[in-house]
């Protein structure tokens, strides 16, 4: 794939803005692939994506930064550039079900999703299976000891300097203080239509209520359960003779495509989380 650079900005919304920063980038000569901006009128916020090929620009990554940075200082900006060569290190974490993780390495496996997978952690040894067959370091982690199961998978994210964990069905609710390490960091698919149905169990709370839409939400990880800024979702229509299960057959595929999505947008730079927000450049 060509190589790019992805800048992102979120600034105060302001007359010039855009010029400035076009101007900028055609100073040094930047072939801009992909642009997007959004205004956020009730917040008078500026939103902005611009993905740039590498190989147009006067200026390497740290060079272009090092330029930006004077621009950004001067609009008031929080930006971030990222290098689409350098492939994000990604954590796994599952339990029992097997649907997203399989789905997740699957897309890997065949160049779907750009990034590197350097460990599978797990609370159930079912799991070791799909990370035997694509021959990626598995970790089981027993949580008859909450504390410590957590301070292991910490410490196994330190030592793999992964960049994103990603809650693969991973059944487990994760302790404030990581949450709050790792914000913007972790992302969980959660198999309901949030805010709808939060919690345990919720395809059996949308049988009883005999909802007529399911569907499944990938969302950023926050000391609040189940109430992260949301960055995917996906809904498939059901009818009265849907039982319970068969919302739960029917809903995985709905799992699968959100996290896929909502992963692959979170890797090409396409999400900026304002307040309990995001804004998604798909």
């Amino acid at each position: 794939m060509k190589q790019t650079f992805r800048l992102v900005i979120d600034c105060p919304d302001q007359t010039g803005l855009v010029a400035a920063v076009s101007q900028f980038l055609s100073q040094h000569d930047a072939n801009i692939l992909e642009a997007s901006h959004h205004t956020d009128l009730a917040v008078n916020r500026f939103f902005m994506r611009h993905e740039i090929a590498a190989d147009s620009l006067q200026l390497d990554y740290h060079n272009f930064s090092k330029e930006f940075a004077q621009l950004a200082q001067q609009y008031d900006m929080k930006w971030r550039l990222s290098d689409s060569s350098k492939k994000a290190k990604v954590a796994l974490l599952a339990s029992k079900e097997s649907h997203c993780l399989n789905d997740v390495l699957h897309r890997w496996h065949t160049g779907e999703l750009q990034c590197d997978i350097p460990c599978i952690i797990a609370n159930h040894e079912e799991m070791k299976q799909y990370a035997d067959w694509y021959k990626i370091p598995f970790y089981l982690v027993d949580f008859s000891d909450k504390a410590a199961a957590f301070e292991k998978i910490e410490k196994l994210l330190e030592d793999y300097e992964i960049e994103l964990t990603v809650l693969a069905r991973f059944m487990q609710i994760i302790p404030d203080y990581l949450c709050q390490k790792l914000a913007g960091k972790i992302i969980n698919i959660h198999h309901s239509f949030l805010p709808s149905f939060a919690g345990a169990k919720p395809y059996k709370q949308a049988y009883d209520r005999g909802v007529k839409l399911i569907g499944a939400t990938c969302h950023y990880v926050t000391s609040d359960l189940d109430e992260g800024p949301i960055i995917e979702q996906e809904v498939m229509r059901i009818s009265h003779s849907d039982s319970a299960l068969d919302m739960v057959r029917k809903g995985k595929r709905c799992e699968v495509n959100a996290l896929a999505n909502g992963l692959r947008y979170h890797l090409e730079e396409r999400v900026i989380i304002h307040q309990h927000k995001t804004l998604v450049f798909s």
